[in-house]
């Protein structure tokens, strides 16, 4: 593994039922579909052959619809589900061979989970529903009433302390859940659809507040969605899941701009690239100054901020920025395509001959 790796999933396999690797794995390896398997055996495939990296320090996404195996795969990371064949390596170390007392400190000190549906305690306040698993641990109540004060502060919840949680709106009962599995200071975070039970706003901020969190811890973190918004707001890899398949895995900005399947080109097709796609992601690297310069833009500024910057002007090529220094140029026409989602753009070019 390498050095900026820190989780590897190698040909995992998930199958529900009755003695699953006699009855099904011979026919998932055989190639026959999910809903055959089904039929013939009776065992649900959850993840067939899913394999992908993680590196340190990164917001990894798994996104797909429901029944997708996107929260299987976390269960399976951290082994609150035994798969049923393949490798999850955490630091080199195979978590579904370790032993209970091994798997016990790979949890205590690695990793910490995030639920969808918050997992509080209601007869407890807020700080002692943060220090709890640091309670579990045996740690002594002075010092696990620091580390649980240091996560309320980390994630805004200052003066809410001794507050029952039932008190508490749903995104602050979300963000108790996040400074809980924050306190044990884990090196990789699991957070399976920790925003998808919240209303639109307070999942927004939520989703502004873990950026910003990222910013100044450097986490690693592997977010579950089924929203592809979310997804791309999020996330610095993205793996697509469908029925238990990994179907593509790249950069959100290469799969919005190279849909690898037409399950993908679905999937992007109603996104609004101009809010999504960077600058960084089109741009022509060059260090020359183009006729009909009209300015300078980022590398990292969203294609829609340089739209509006242009007035609609496509006759434009900007300087790309990075840190004070030119790293490329954006012609517009470059821009305008880049607009089109990839089957669209396929299907006129055919049009055109």
């Amino acid at each position: 593994m390498s050095d900026t790796n820190i989780v590897e999933v190698k040909n995992l396999y998930k199958i529900f039922g009755h003695n699953p690797k006699e009855r099904a794995m011979p026919l998932v390896e055989e190639g026959l579909s999910k809903s055959d398997i089904l039929a013939r055996t009776g065992c649900t495939v959850g993840i067939n052959d899913a394999s992908f990296t993680v590196r340190k320090r990164e917001i990894f996404v798994i996104m797909g619809l429901s029944g997708s195996g996107k929260s299987t795969v976390i269960r399976c990371v951290n082994r609150l589900i035994s798969a049923t064949a393949g490798q999850v390596l955490v630091e080199g170390k195979d978590v579904l061979a370790a032993s209970k007392e091994e798997l016990r400190e790979i949890r205590r000190k690695k990793m910490s989970m995030v639920f969808q549906r918050f997992g509080l305690l209601p007869h407890r306040s807020v700080v002692d529903n943060v220090a709890f698993g640091l309670e579990v641990q045996g740690m002594g109540k002075e010092e696990r009433y620091n580390k649980a004060q240091k996560a309320i502060d980390t994630v805004g919840l200052s003066g809410y302390e001794t507050s029952m949680t039932q008190e508490l709106s749903g995104g602050m009962q979300q963000r108790v859940g996040l400074a809980r599995a924050l306190a044990n200071d884990p090196e990789i975070l699991l957070m399976d659809e920790a925003f998808s039970a919240l209303d639109p706003l307070i999942r927004t901020d939520m989703q502004d507040l873990l950026l910003e969190l990222q910013k100044e811890l450097h986490k690693t973190i592997v977010f579950i969605t089924h929203d592809l918004d979310e997804a791309l707001k999020l996330a610095d890899h993205l793996v697509i899941l469908k029925d238990g398949e990994v179907i593509q895995q790249d950069e959100p900005q290469e799969i919005l701009l190279h849909p690898g399947a037409p399950y993908i080109e679905d999937f992007v097709s109603d996104i609004n690239r101009a809010r999504v796609l960077r600058v960084r992601s089109i741009m022509r690297p060059d260090t020359t100054v183009p006729p009909g310069t009209a300015g300078a833009v980022d590398h990292d500024a969203t294609l829609e901020s340089v739209i509006e910057q242009s007035g609609g002007d496509t006759s434009h090529a900007y300087r790309v920025m990075r840190e004070g220094e030119q790293v490329g140029v954006l012609e517009m026409t470059d821009l305008v395509r880049a607009l089109v989602p990839a089957r669209a753009g396929t299907e006129r070019a055919r049009a055109a001959v």
